[in-house]
């Protein structure tokens, strides 16, 4: 069975809406319940009940599809379409009272090359009152605080003297470490804005660059697409295109092979 871009669209704004009412709803809740999982991050009772209640519905609307999420894992299987989830980007920032974090979604198509793109994201922000969406061919747009979509575009600096750029902290940089600090000594401006925020203010055009060398697929894949809708690049930080790669490069693509270049000490 196919489906329309347009549907595949509706759907993905649709478990956004859910995932609005569950953790808005459990946001500085005082019996919010925070439990640590083997690779020592917290999860809340939010992250689970918002997977849980956008897996029911992608089950009831395409169940041919694969899921893939944060919290409860890889189902997505030999299936040609899958749907990537993560509850809530910044759980340390929800839990904290924080209101920087977001629910990303996005849709994974494989290709007749072997290659797997994303051709749906939408990233929600309740607590900021924002909501960034894209689909292939069709634009990256934001609605603030519930207004109509507006059409975002990334910026046209081309120098990394006059860049903004934005990551969210020093850890897991590794050998590149000292190639990073070395890239935002040469920027315009620098600031730790950190997860998803970061990426969309390059799709806005009020960031040039964001970096963080460390992410897994929930993390990016609704990233991936409203970043290339919106004109710029999204890669590695060994600049491969995509969201598979094990690390977040946003820029707005005038600009990306300089900084992949810097971080790899070239």
């Amino acid at each position: 069975m196919s489906f329309s871009r347009g549907n595949d669209l509706a759907l993905a704004i649709r478990l956004a809406d859910a995932a609005d009412s569950i953790t808005l709803a459990r946001y500085q809740s005082i019996d919010l319940v925070v439990t640590t999982k083997p690779d020592n991050t917290p999860v809340t009772d939010a992250d689970k009940a918002t997977e849980e209640a956008l897996r029911a519905l992608l089950k009831n609307h395409r169940p041919d599809d694969g899921i893939v999420g944060e919290e409860f894992g890889n189902d997505a299987g030999s299936a040609e379409r899958y749907w990537v989830i993560d509850p809530i980007d910044g759980t340390k920032n929800f839990l904290r009272g924080v209101p920087t974090w977001a629910t990303l979604i996005g849709l994974i198509e494989k290709q007749s090359d072997g290659r797997e793109v994303v051709v749906v994201g939408v990233v929600s922000a309740p607590a900021l009152f924002r909501r960034w969406h894209a689909s292939e061919g069709h634009g990256a747009f934001v609605s603030v605080n519930k207004a109509a979509p507006q059409r975002i575009s990334v910026s046209q600096v081309s120098e990394v003297k006059d860049a903004s750029i934005s990551y969210s902290d020093f850890i897991g940089w590794g050998e590149r470490l000292a190639p990073f600090q070395e890239l935002m000594s040469s920027a315009w401006r620098t600031r730790g804005i950190g997860d998803f925020w970061s990426h969309m203010l390059v799709a806005e055009g009020a960031v040039d660059v964001a970096i963080e060398p460390s992410l897994a697929l929930w993390d990016m894949a609704a990233l991936d697409i409203i970043v290339r809708e919106a004109g710029g690049r999204f890669t590695n930080v060994a600049g491969v295109d995509g969201s598979l790669g094990g690390s977040g490069l946003s820029t707005n693509s005038a600009i990306h092979q300089k900084i992949v270049d810097k971080l790899n000490g070239n």
